[in-house]
């Protein structure tokens, strides 16, 4: 098997301001792996939070692509156990590849792969950032309009006035929206006691990370009396976080960038069933090459949070949907995306 990586820039359609940054842009590095004549493609991002930057994981795949030519075929590559060090958003960029190869090896689309019979599909939030209550109140409106059932509204700014005034805002342009509220960490235990209980009078659904992590016992205890569900996303980055918090909060945020790709998301999945702690499926801002490994085992999470290609302001593969609300598994053997040409507009 033939590694090759590929860096491009994405810029979003709008910076997204959340507690703790303001995002623009981001490099995605993508990773080809060609065998026999076919190609399969998977996608990393960076991340200041996650200290992925672009020198960072264009080493890591390169490392990893020229790794693969000992193998024989992608189906015993896949049956290797990741490399120890590997960054997890590096890992879910290899597995992502080798599973649409293998796919497209066996006329087969990745969700048969990973056990569904049949092609997810879910509603998937949409983000509103960090912006003026009216220009809230306005994305949310049109949101609805195109089709969107849920809304995720960031959160965590200083005066926790204006976190208020633009949920009430979101709240009255769309009153029959499902709302979850993501202060990404920048609460205290104090202020997300006072708070929490205000964005329930509001019909907020759930809280993402209300509190800094590092504290999951703390999260814990609030998640144990809060008015809401609280989802631990920050707090929930692998398989051994998860299980601290299992039947502790409410909900996990599950990233493949975190958590090193599809089969570990589905490790962590299984090991949640039934504890009372609920799956949600998020992302960073990527392609739609870099969601659609996640779209492919969707409809297995209470939220999904599948977006991030929608944030573009220009995205450069196509085949997953998402811009009426609804994201969708493709029936085309393997992830079943490809890379638009330039200047063809987006599709369904």
């Amino acid at each position: 098997m033939k590694a090759t990586l590929r860096t491009v820039r994405l810029a979003l359609a709008e910076p997204l301001r959340i507690s703790r940054s303001t995002t623009a842009a981001r490099d995605a590095v993508w990773l080809t792996i060609e065998h026999e004549g076919l190609h399969g493609h998977g996608e990393a991002v960076t991340s200041v939070y996650y200290g992925l930057d672009t020198d960072t994981l264009q080493w890591q795949l390169y490392e990893s692509g020229r790794a693969l030519g000992r193998f024989p075929d992608p189906e015993s590559a896949l049956r290797e156990p990741p490399a120890d060090g590997r960054p997890s958003a590096v890992t879910a960029a290899v597995e992502a590849a080798l599973l649409d190869l293998c796919g497209k090896r066996a006329d087969a689309p990745v969700y048969r792969l990973l056990g569904a019979t049949s092609a997810p599909s879910a509603g998937t939030a949409r983000t509103i950032g960090i912006v003026p209550a009216p220009h809230a109140a306005a994305q949310a409106r049109a949101l609805v309009d195109a089709g969107f059932a849920l809304i995720k509204a960031k959160a965590g700014t200083p005066d926790p006035e204006d976190d208020l005034d633009r949920i009430r805002a979101i709240r009255s342009a769309v009153p029959g929206t499902r709302l979850l509220l993501d202060p990404n960490g920048a609460w205290t235990l104090d202020q997300a006691r006072r708070l929490i209980p205000q964005y329930a009078e509001l019909g907020v659904e759930a809280v993402e990370q209300p509190v800094a992590p590092g504290d999951p016992e703390g999260l814990a205890q609030l998640a144990e009396r809060s008015p809401l569900p609280l989802i631990a996303d920050e707090d929930a980055v692998g398989q051994e976080d998860v299980r601290r918090l299992a039947g502790r909060v409410h909900g996990v945020n599950v990233k493949l960038a975190k958590c090193g790709g599809p089969r570990a998301a589905l490790r962590i999945a299984e090991s949640i069933a039934g504890s009372g702690t609920e799956l949600m499926l998020g992302c960073l801002t990527a392609s739609t090459l870099g969601l659609a490994p996640a779209v492919h085992f969707a409809d297995r999470a209470r939220w999904a949070d599948l977006d991030g290609h929608l944030l573009l302001a220009d995205d450069p593969w196509t085949g997953i949907g998402g811009a009426d609300g609804v994201v969708r598994a493709s029936e085309l053997p393997g992830l079943g995306v490809r890379e638009r040409p330039a200047g063809e507009a987006d599709g369904p």
